[in-house]
């Protein structure tokens, strides 16, 4: 199994892989247009338009996250939110991290998220029904699941593509509605580069959904160990993940965009066992293999 550090190494290549990867697309669309159009001021706005876009997901996605879920700082004076900081506190001296920022949002669901680029720039948010309805031990299990997102660098790559998902499809939207309001008289002779061009603006959005997917699935795992591995008690994880299943709610403020974020789908009833095409498109696995593979760890074998 890799280690900590290895997996952070490849999750720092895989978030430069996924900015280059996107900035390229979004310059490669630009300039099908631009050859459609003959007007070569479209490419330069697509490049443009990605570096900006690359520059604001790597510094400001955690910040836009942390307000579409209307997550506010923790209060230390509040006895849930002081309980909560001094569990983060005690589980990131335990990972030899710095203390995260921490985050509460008022929501009656149980659930919790990490985000940020980088261990000294991370936040962990947890609702208010999580702080209300599990015991220490659960918490404390929710809570090294989240710092362990941070140790793994699981969370710059989360984070990033939730940004980099919203612009592709605004960019791809941008594409369809130009090709089709555009200038007929600079049309002439590119039907074929039209016809790709809005292929790839149709199916973009699609990719986009696919990559969000995966790089969200095979981490939930991994951090469920690591978690584990972190406080030597997986059953306190996955007696949280068994109350989460069974709470039947879904988060106020959910967002298709941020779901992958979460430790549990904030849209009810996603991803549960037995139901073939919500698996297949749910940001997680079922919670039922996580707590199964959970309780079969031992203190020795916790991988």
């Amino acid at each position: 199994m890799a280690t900590g550090y290895t997996q952070a190494e490849k999750n720092i290549r895989k978030t430069w892989i996924l900015m280059g990867g996107f900035l390229i697309f979004i310059i490669f669309l630009g300039w099908l247009f631009a050859q459609y159009t003959q007007n070569p001021i479209i490419l330069y706005f697509a490049v443009g338009f990605a570096l900006i876009s690359n520059f604001f997901s790597y510094f400001f996605a955690d910040k836009v996250v942390l307000s579409v879920t209307g997550a506010k700082k923790a209060d230390p004076h509040v006895s849930d939110d002081l309980k909560i900081i001094r569990i983060v506190e005690n589980l990131a001296i335990t990972a030899g991290l710095p203390t995260p920022k921490i985050y509460i949002i008022k929501d009656d669901a149980i659930n919790a998220f990490a985000t940020g680029r980088n261990p000294k720039n991370a936040s962990v948010a947890f609702t208010r029904g999580l702080l209300k309805n599990l015991e220490k031990k659960e918490t404390e299990g929710v809570a090294a699941h989240e710092i362990s997102h941070i140790k793994n660098r699981d969370i710059m790559v989360m984070t990033i593509v939730v940004t980099l998902v919203g612009v592709v499809a605004i960019f791809s939207d941008l594409f369809i509605r130009m090709s089709f309001y555009g200038n007929s008289d600079n049309k002439k002779g590119n039907g074929i580069i039209l016809i790709i061009g809005i292929v790839l603006a149709i199916l973009s959005p699609v990719i986009a959904k696919i990559i969000q997917l995966a790089v969200s699935r095979k981490r939930e795992y991994l951090a469920d160990a690591s978690g584990a591995l972190l406080t030597r008690y997986p059953e306190g994880l996955a007696s949280a993940l068994e109350k989460i299943s069974k709470q039947g709610k879904s988060m106020k403020k959910k967002s298709t965009a941020t779901a992958h974020l979460f430790i549990s789908n904030p849209l009810k009833g996603d991803g549960k066992k037995g139901n073939f095409f919500a698996k297949m498109f749910s940001t997680h696995p079922p919670i039922e293999e996580r707590i199964s593979l959970l309780r079969n760890m031992d203190g020795n074998n916790i991988a």
